[in-house]
């Protein structure tokens, strides 16, 4: 049975040259992030502080975000509760309808993706311009994002001068980077200075403070929230530190991981409303309470969206993003997508090697293929096991309790080999496929070859 992550995957890989350069582009962004974390000799130390720091937060939700209210409220802020995406949606619209918004301008938040903000309040008649370069590409373009931190990581320059060619009116046939930058930040400049309202994510939020920390590359939040006095933070209750001294720890940890950066160009801090504004800050749910009380999974809590498991994911760099079912792709979204709905999502776990390379470079440990690997026993009781590996399971069980047929087995595996090998199998397609020895070990060890 082909799974849609299989069959989107294929369709990814059928421009070699394509999925190829995407391949070694991701697996530059891993080496640097190795690079990088050599260069920190308490690097082990940083992710087991930050593991446990974010147990201890996740565990403390009651205490942490009430701390956080009360602060953020101390210092001039309103704060809201969205129990889903349905009630964090209609908290901005109304936050906007009330003060006649009608142009918004967002910096990057994959709440909001998650939640569908952008389509939501387009319909109520609110233009919605993404302020990120890549966030803004994908939106001309109409694509949702291949990436969490790069979004449109899956676009050619050349791509992109085709499109500006037609959405900003650049010169016909030119895509170089400088040129295509240049144009992106004028049309930008518009939309920044006309925006009646501006919004951020978060990447952080300390409770002991009350503040929002967002950290990007671009500058964009800073821009964004610059000139409008109405200021919208949004972020899910699973980002709240405790301290300022805990935050240190990520902070010191998410560039590295991300992009192979000491630090991001721009760590921001939003505390208080700018004078004779607002600042409205919202706090999120949408089932992540649920994920607090399943212990096998708990830990995908810890998760800083940093990106490091999909750019070393094996998997995820041969087929794209887009090949995922769930919004968020690679390791970390095959986890949230079967927390969220495993019987919509359940194809993505079959996108997965086991390799481990995802758990191994995660800043805050979350044991992404370990809680893949249990995602796949549970297959079977959600009725979406695939029967071929059902039967092949079940046909090694049977040869492995029983010597003779195992034996056997060995002995017919030369044949076999062959004999898949012309059928050209699925499993070998980009694959050399083995050839068996001619003489197995059990032969090897009878004949005292073996000591």
């Amino acid at each position: 049975m082909s799974t849609k992550h299989a069959k989107a995957a294929a369709g990814f890989l059928e421009n070699k040259k394509q999925a190829a350069w995407y391949d070694e582009t991701l697996w530059l962004v891993r080496a640097k992030r190795d690079k990088q974390s050599k260069e920190v000799p308490e690097w082990e130390e940083l992710r087991e502080m930050a593991c446990e720091t974010k147990l201890y937060s996740n565990s403390h939700l009651d205490e942490l975000l009430v701390e956080f209210e009360t602060n953020a409220r101390a210092n001039g802020a309103h704060v809201y509760w969205a129990k889903d995406a349905d009630e964090y949606c209609n908290i901005v619209y109304n936050i906007l309808h009330q003060h006649g918004v009608k142009h918004f301008i967002k910096s990057k938040s994959m709440l909001a993706e998650e939640c569908e903000l952008n389509p939501f309040l387009e319909h109520k008649g609110i233009e919605v311009v993404e302020s990120d370069l890549g966030e803004r590409i994908l939106q001309l373009m109409h694509l949702k994002p291949s990436h969490i931190v790069l979004p449109a990581i899956h676009v050619k320059r050349e791509q992109v001068g085709e499109l500006f060619e037609k959405e900003l009116g650049t010169e016909k046939g030119n895509s170089d980077p400088t040129y295509l930058t240049h144009a992106a930040r004028k049309n930008l400049r518009e939309k920044f200075l006309h925006a009646e309202a501006a919004m951020t994510g978060a990447n952080f939020a300390v409770a002991s403070t009350g503040e929002i920390v967002v950290c990007t590359n671009e500058g964009n939040a800073d821009m964004g929230v610059s000139q409008p006095k109405l200021q919208i933070a949004a972020f899910g209750m699973e980002k709240i530190v405790p301290d300022r001294e805990s935050l240190a720890v990520f902070t010191r940890l998410l560039a590295r991981s991300a992009t192979g950066q000491p630090v991001t160009t721009y760590t921001s801090h939003f505390r208080k409303p700018r004078e004779g504004g607002e600042f409205h800050i919202i706090i999120v749910d949408n089932g992540r309470s649920k994920i607090l009380a399943d212990r096998k999974h708990i830990k995908t809590l810890n998760c800083i969206r940093c990106g490091a498991c999909m750019n070393t994911c094996p998997v995820y760099r041969r087929s794209g993003g887009y090949s995922y079912t769930y919004f968020i792709p690679g390791p970390i979204g095959i986890n949230l997508g079967m927390l969220k709905a495993p019987l919509h999502y359940y194809d993505n776990v079959s996108a997965c090697s086991l390799c481990y390379s995802c758990s191994d470079v995660c800043p805050v440990k979350v044991d992404l293929a370990e809680q893949i690997y249990l995602w796949r026993q549970d297959l079977d009781k959600l009725g979406k096991a695939d029967a071929m590996k059902k039967i092949m399971s079940g046909g090694m069980e049977f040869a492995m309790n029983r010597p003779w047929a195992f034996n056997a087995a060995m002995d017919l595996a030369p044949v076999g080999g062959e004999v898949l090998r012309m059928m050209g199998v699925t499993w070998g397609k980009g694959r050399d496929l083995p050839k068996f020895a001619k003489e197995n070990f059990n032969e090897m060890w009878k004949k005292g070859k073996v000591k």
